[in-house]
């Protein structure tokens, strides 16, 4: 590992702590035995993280028909998995809070990519759709704490992307002896999460097709790529859409076998999706 990566690494430890309800909330999800009273009994410690949950809960992304009252009823809807996906979003969302305009093109991304990644792992049905939620959710992650770490330094890439075109990585080469990817997953792992989410989020620009030792992996991976894609198509987070990007192309999309017509009924449903549910997330 590069001195610059370890640094860059380390500086991870500047963003806020993930919050104690959110840790334990996590653990807890592992134990088969934990009912949604004792998890809701944790969540209702943390009020900001509570509210959150309940208004996530009553939205059309997890298609409520009824509004929900009591934080049990939430978490018994959602499930737990969902539950594990949301701490994470609400700490997130705290991480992000100093709102400038990279930062809130950072959360908006990250978010589109997460519900994105939802949407096509229910379509194709060999992922958890929760753990491709995450996935989305931070694959980016590494920008943040690229951003965080030197901020003079990033402001170059993103000046090198929007006005020579690039494609991010490639400017981020340009500056930086690591890419967000290589940097993402580094802290992920420093944080424990698990190694399938890892690999997602250190690959989601570089895997490689059909690896027959890893079959979930390799979905997990191009669910999280193509989710991506379809953010940078549709121009969420991005300065400007790239509807010229041709899907059809993409190492993901020969991963996951879809073809131009599946292709275009998902990415219309993550666009709906994307516009009805972002209120409730950004």
């Amino acid at each position: 590992m590069n001195n610059e990566l370890e640094k860059a690494i380390n500086a991870a430890a500047d963003l806020p702590p993930m919050p104690l309800v959110a840790t334990k909330v996590m653990q807890l999800v592992e134990d088969e035995n934990v009912t949604a009273a004792e998890l809701a009994k944790i969540v209702a410690s943390d009020p900001a993280v509570a509210a959150r949950i309940m208004k996530i809960s009553n939205s059309p992304l997890y298609g409520c028909q009824r509004q929900n009252q009591t934080l049990p009823g939430a978490i018994m809807l959602m499930g737990f998995n969902t539950l594990k996906s949301l701490v994470v979003v609400a700490y997130l969302k705290d991480v992000f809070k100093p709102v400038g305009l990279m930062e809130k093109m950072l959360w908006e991304h990250s978010f589109g990519t997460a519900l994105a990644a939802r949407i096509i792992a229910r379509d194709i049905r060999v992922v958890n759709p929760e753990e491709a939620f995450l996935a989305g959710l931070l694959h980016d992650i590494g920008k943040l704490i690229m951003f965080n770490h030197d901020p003079n330094k990033f402001q170059m890439v993103i000046e090198r992307y929007y006005n020579e075109e690039l494609w991010f990585e490639d400017a981020e080469k340009s500056i930086f002896p690591y890419t967000h990817a290589e940097l993402g997953g580094c802290v992920l792992e420093k944080w424990h999460f698990p190694d399938v989410l890892v690999k997602a989020v250190t690959q989601h620009h570089t895997f490689v097709c059909s690896d027959p030792e890893e079959p979930y992996q390799q979905s997990l991976t191009a669910v999280a790529s193509l989710a991506n894609l379809f953010c940078i198509k549709l121009g969420i987070g991005e300065r400007a859409p790239q509807a010229e990007f041709d899907l059809s192309k993409a190492p993901a999309t020969r991963q996951l076998k879809l073809g131009n017509d599946r292709l275009a009924f998902l990415m219309e449903n993550f666009a709906e999706a994307y516009e009805r549910d972002k209120s409730y997330f950004c």
